[in-house]
């Protein structure tokens, strides 16, 4: 599926779920914006950027949508405790 397919489809689920805020979508995008050109290969991500990409100011807020990005069915997280290795992303 090639990459302006995937965000299509994700936007037009996006539309219709009532559970999805402005933060969950601009977290997606970002994350998007930084994907590889094939969707649900794994990639690499840098909170730092993501969070600066998608306008979240608090890690709290960008932890919450990850976690209910997640939850939700949108994304696969693999994160990374240490501190010198980028946590995983792999969109859905």
């Amino acid at each position: 599926m090639k990459l302006a397919q995937h965000a299509d489809r994700f936007l037009r689920k996006a539309a219709n779920d009532d559970r999805l805020l402005p933060s969950h979508i601009s977290l997606f995008m970002a994350m998007f914006y930084y994907s590889p050109d094939k969707p649900g290969d794994l990639f690499e991500v840098s909170r730092k950027k993501l969070m600066r990409f998608s306008r979240i100011k608090s890690i709290a807020t960008y932890h919450k949508c990850i976690k209910e990005l997640v939850a939700y069915g949108y994304i696969d997280y693999q994160p990374s405790y240490d501190p010198y290795r980028a946590s995983s992303v792999a969109l859905l």
